[in-house]
């Protein structure tokens, strides 16, 4: 697997894309258009135009690898 531009990792990019993926199946609404309807593939391609922020948190112990995640602009997809 390339390592994805953005990310020090391709584990780091998976921890982000899962993280967002959980978002959406919370009832967050997606950030773009795609005829994807899977969650996972909807955050990879969020994260590929550029829609999702992260930001490494460096904590010790067992939350080492945690991430924050937000999306970078408002909810427009389907509102009219």
């Amino acid at each position: 697997m390339k390592l994805m531009d953005g990310f020090d990792s391709n584990y780091r990019y998976i921890l982000v894309a899962a993280r967002r993926a959980r978002q959406l199946q919370g009832g967050a609404p997606p950030v773009i258009e795609t005829p994807s309807r899977k969650p996972c593939r909807i955050a990879q391609d969020e994260i590929k135009a550029g829609k999702v922020k992260w930001e490494k948190i460096d904590l010790a112990g067992p939350a080492a690898a945690q991430a924050v995640v937000e999306v970078m602009e408002s909810p427009t997809v389907g509102q009219a």
